[in-house]
């Protein structure tokens, strides 16, 4: 798989867009903190190195927002082919012929 933008960058952009959501709420690091149930230490350390378990970012994204976005963002695609017979399938139902000319 070939990602286009590395981890450690998608890593410091999440950082940033909780602390600019937490700061447009005019919410201190304590305040977060409390609202979230996230240990203050927890908060410092996800704000200065991105280390944080998936519960805790889950609670800080239910208070600063993002929460319902995230998990529709990460809803599988569906499926149009199960199979080669449905992609054979589909490729026969393309085919269009021209009428005759009388």
């Amino acid at each position: 798989m070939l990602l286009l933008v590395s981890l450690s960058k998608t890593e410091k952009k999440l950082v940033n867009n909780i602390r600019k959501r937490r700061l447009q709420m005019n919410l201190t690091r304590e305040g977060l903190a409390e609202r979230s149930g996230v240990p203050l230490r927890t908060l410092r350390k996800f704000e200065q190195k991105g280390l944080i378990s998936l519960d805790s970012f889950l609670k800080l994204l239910s208070v600063v927002g993002g929460l319902e976005e995230m998990v529709y963002i990460l809803k599988p695609k569906e499926q149009s082919f199960k199979s080669i017979d449905d992609v054979l399938k589909s490729e026969k139902k393309t085919i269009k012929k021209r009428g005759s000319i009388k």
